[in-house]
């Protein structure tokens, strides 16, 4: 049974949240402020932290850098408040797998952990001249996993992503990636050569048919920083002025 961290100092908020969760089948554990979270995730690792950022005697923020400096890749699920964008903005940039506003539904709450767990469980412009290298393909002797259409393997240069695995190396050394950019990452190497909206790849790779789409964007630049030669000069996944992006592949698109 998945279990799930809920960190809030309103405890009517906390309650229904986890009573939601519960009901959906998973075990949960509650804490009222930030080194109560803490101390619980010590006790007993979660699957996922559902995490309030303004909270007493330890921010959100802090506790969310201190959750992952333990463990890189542990789901986080961020509770703001309404027009916080700015916090908003800076928790996916740290890293957070998804957000929702205040005041929210409980059942709309369970539907975000459910798509982030359920997604571990599975589980043309100019070249710039440093982009010369090999296209996205499938490895060879790919194969698809259970219930999927796409190949098991996805080759980009020295960049290599094992779908089984739910593993990505770039020259040979492991990359931290959170759910979300993994996913977002799969989907445009899927798709490369196609550009996409940031309303396509939220509906696409978040299942949401509307919300902030900034999301998009900063989940595009964390993945910039971890998979582009110089991230300053992207030739992977690349910017479509007044479309969105594309995932070219270092030689460009594929054909």
């Amino acid at each position: 049974m998945p279990s799930v961290l809920v960190v809030d100092d309103d405890s009517t908020v906390r309650e229904v949240v986890a009573s939601y969760l519960e009901q959906a089948g998973y075990l949960v554990t509650q804490a009222g402020d930030g080194e109560q979270a803490l101390a619980a995730a010590r006790h007993a690792a979660p699957d996922l932290v559902v995490l309030d950022l303004m909270l007493p005697r330890l921010d959100g923020m802090e506790v969310f850098r201190r959750l992952r400096a333990r463990r890189g890749d542990l789901p986080v699920v961020m509770l703001t408040a309404r027009g916080d964008e700015s916090e908003r903005v800076l928790g996916l940039e740290m890293g957070a797998d998804d957000y929702v506003t205040k005041p929210f539904s409980a059942r709309e709450l369970v539907l975000r952990v459910q798509s982030v767990l359920r997604r571990l469980a599975v589980d043309t412009p100019l070249v710039p001249e440093h982009c010369a290298a090999m296209p996205v393909q499938a490895g060879p002797g790919a194969a698809a996993p259970p219930g999927d259409d796409g190949p098991e393997r996805l080759v980009d240069g020295e960049l290599i992503v094992d779908r089984r695995a739910r593993r990505v190396t770039r020259d040979g050394a492991a990359l931290a990636l959170t759910v979300r950019e993994y996913d977002l990452l799969v989907y445009l190497m899927r798709h490369a050569g196609t550009a996409f909206t940031r309303a396509d790849l939220m509906s696409a790779v978040w299942g949401w048919e509307y919300g902030d789409q900034s999301t998009v964007t900063v989940h595009v630049r964390r993945l910039r920083e971890k998979v582009e030669p110089d991230p300053g000069v992207p030739c992977r996944l690349v910017t479509v002025w007044g479309v969105g992006y594309r995932w070219d592949g270092l030689s460009g698109p594929l054909r």
